[in-house]
């Protein structure tokens, strides 16, 4: 599983060979492996930097010759009348074919043979499995065992000590031009902007030219029927192209994601054309909106702006694409057109990775198929994530009711018999406290509708009710319990392997206020997302305070039905299109990203009192629940006092479930030192002031 680690980079690497020679990447990374499951850490993380090196320096070589022999041995631009055209076009393979084998033997120190890993091997390096095992050698090495955080506390110790080893220099140009450009800032946008373009292509043809590998038979079936010479050709002619299309997406997916941002080079031409007219760059703006129709000629809002720039600089002013972009759609174009001819004629299928391939260029018998397989890319793409990080339940009995698919969205999920029906009853007795003495709320008018009273009690305040008398302790020690548990399902099913803590934890109930109820057009809780601010008109949401930013997760433990409505539902993010809705009920938890893939809003609740444990979460320990820490010292004080061991049970538990004497693995497997307290801390120092917030 592709995964981006911030490593702190406290000394240079290791070098990987000696000079000359380049020692095989996947010999580095089998002894690297080796030395892991034999937990000698230091040995496996010195191994592990080696191979990356190796990988990195292997397609460093074959970059540089396939662009030198490029040169070397031009197919076109040779003296005419040569011979026959097998003799000019093979004659000149064989000789690019034997500049390669020269310069990657020069480069390389070895035969170029030795460094042709398995497809399995390829697979991990291209997804960055690596950084996944070293990143645990690292933490078990003597010299690497602390947390990244003890480092960053240190003193001397700068944010630019941490680097990101798979940082791209058009990703970085990339977001810092987006972020100037929201901010405004159009002259410093278009600067960077044009810094991203640029790197970005030049990223592109290095990963073209690594698709000139060799060929590679998918299915892998060893008795089937060799194909011809031509045949032969054709296909591994047919490989490369689709791999030089794919390009595209390589360079527009963040290092450490999985889906890419789609019309990655047009976006940076449109977001160009409005910087440099908003600082008075008519005719660059003009040449970025030329440039952009070659990829949607029929536009129509950029069509408008081109009759503008007519208007403003003279009709006779020439507006030309830039030179790049036009090599970049025609030479497209052509593999796109060889692609789908071969594809109709010869078989084989073709994912074409962009959006704006003219429906005049694919086959008609192609089209219907072509749209079919863009949609289901489309909902591929939003799930593969998901579904890459997706662990096992840690609990039987659960069911998962509704997913992500179901749901026609990302990241949603809904679950159920969380709760039993008795444990359901014992926290809605707990609720009852909530509306005589709780947090702050006390049955008073809901802050989002004055047809509804909103009663809340947070975790703290209801072990200071159990302390003072007024609940029984075991509901609130079941609060507690129960949205521990609906933490574990979350992060299990959502972030295997990275721990979430809570943001905050609210006891909640809406209750229908029988005379406000006729007429009422209004919603029980509008349509938000949970760490940014909607925006439906400029399809955005701005992740900025005052939106809680830091959080990553949200839940809803759902503890009664007897209400008519109050159910919880998705939406677009015009707020106005529902996408799914889930009905509350009894042990029901639905769970979701904060994020604005994931706008909701709750309908009114016409009748009835609905309760509900809201539930959120933040892989920023920073950030987590202060309140909770104080409800769980005093919950752990009040066994002492009852001499039962719940607590130190619960300190010297392995919740991971792995036997000590197993290392961990790297997929899914938690940090080592992550869920232990480090030496000197103290739970108990500075606690944060507590805060009645309603949330949700």
């Amino acid at each position: 599983m592709a995964s981006l680690l911030l490593l702190l980079l406290l000394a240079a690497a290791a070098a990987a060979t000696s000079p000359g020679r380049l020692v095989p990447y996947d010999l580095l990374y089998a002894d690297g492996v080796r030395a892991y499951f034999a937990r000698d850490w230091g040995r496996a993380a010195e191994l592990l930097q080696r191979a990356l090196h190796s990988y990195a320096g292997l397609r460093a070589a074959r970059r540089a010759c396939r662009a030198a022999c490029r040169r070397e041995a031009a197919f076109l631009g040779g003296p005419g009348g040569a011979g026959p055209w097998e003799a000019a076009l093979f004659g000149r393979v064989l000789q690019r074919a034997d500049c390669l084998r020269h310069c990657l033997g020069l480069r390389l120190g070895v035969a170029p043979s030795a460094h042709r890993a398995s497809h399995a091997v390829r697979r991990d390096f291209e997804q960055r499995e690596p950084y996944n095992y070293l990143q645990v050698a690292f933490f078990q090495h003597l010299q690497m065992r602390e947390d990244i955080e003890k480092y960053r506390r240190m003193s001397g110790v700068k944010s630019d000590n941490f680097r990101d080893l798979e940082a791209t220099p058009h990703w970085e140009a990339y977001e810092a031009g987006v972020q100037h450009y929201d901010a405004d800032e159009y002259l410093q946008a278009a600067a960077r902007l044009e810094e991203s373009l640029t790197e970005a292509l030049a990223a592109l043809e290095e990963c073209r030219a690594l698709c000139e590998g060799p060929w590679e038979d998918e299915e892998e079936e060893e008795e089937e029927m060799q194909p011809g010479l031509y045949e032969a050709i054709a296909a591994h002619y047919i490989q490369v192209l689709k791999c030089r299309q794919q390009c595209v997406l390589e360079i527009a997916t963040k290092p450490g994601r999985i889906s890419a941002t789609e019309d990655f080079i047009p976006s940076h031409l449109d977001l160009l054309q409005f910087a440099y007219n908003q600082v008075g760059n008519q005719a660059l703006a003009a040449e970025c909106a030329a440039s952009y129709l070659l990829f949607y000629p029929t536009d129509e809002p950029m069509l408008e702006k081109m009759k503008e720039y007519r208007t403003e600089l003279g009709e006779d002013t020439a507006f030309t694409a830039r030179e790049s972009i036009q090599h970049y759609v025609q030479r497209s174009l052509m593999e796109k057109k060889l692609i789908y001819y071969a594809v109709e004629h010869l078989g084989g299928t073709f994912n074409d990775p962009d959006l704006w391939t003219p429906d005049e260029l694919i086959p008609e018998n192609l089209k219907e198929k072509h749209r079919e397989d863009q949609e289901k890319q489309k909902q591929e793409t939003l799930d593969v994530e998901e579904r890459e990080k997706r662990g096992p339940l840690p609990f039987e009995g659960i069911a998962v009711t509704m997913d992500s698919r179901r749901m026609n969205g990302t990241q949603r999920v809904v679950f159920d018999r969380v709760l039993t029906e008795s444990e359901c009853k014992d926290l809605l007795r707990l609720t009852k406290a909530a509306g005589e003495a709780g947090d702050g709320y006390r049955a008073r008018r809901s802050p989002h509708t004055p047809h509804e009273r909103f009663e809340g009690l947070t975790v703290l305040r209801a072990v200071q009710l159990a302390q003072n008398g007024d609940v029984d302790w075991r509901d609130a020690k079941l609060l507690l319990q129960a949205s521990e548990k609906s933490r574990k399902i979350i992060e299990s099913y959502f972030t295997p392997g990275k721990k979430l803590h809570f943001s905050f934890t609210h006891l909640v109930c809406r209750t229908a206020v029988d005379e406000e109820q006729k007429g009422r057009m209004d919603l029980s809780h509008p349509v938000h997302a949970d760490n940014c601010l909607l925006d439906p008109e400029g399809q955005e949401c701005w992740r900025e305070p005052p939106a809680y930013v830091y959080r990553d997760y949200s839940g809803i433990l759902y503890l009664n039905d007897d209400f008519q409505g109050g159910g919880l539902f998705f939406t677009e993010m015009d707020t106005v299109t529902v996408t799914a809705e889930v009905h509350p009920k009894c042990g029901r938890l639905v769970a979701f990203s904060s994020g604005k893939e994931n706008p909701h809003g709750v309908w009114a609740v016409s009748r009835g009192r609905r309760c509900a444990v809201a539930l959120w979460y933040t892989h920023s320990q920073e950030h987590a629940e202060q309140e909770r820490v104080k409800a769980e010292e005093l919950m752990e004080q009040r066994a002492v006092e009852q001499d039962r061991p719940d607590g130190e049970e619960h300190r010297g538990t392995d919740r991971s479930g792995r036997s000590s004497s197993e290392p961990p693995l790297p997929n899914g497997g938690a940090r080592p030192t992550s869920r232990r307290q480090k030496p000197g801390s103290d739970r108990t120092q500075h606690p944060k002031e507590p805060r009645v917030r309603d949330e949700f």
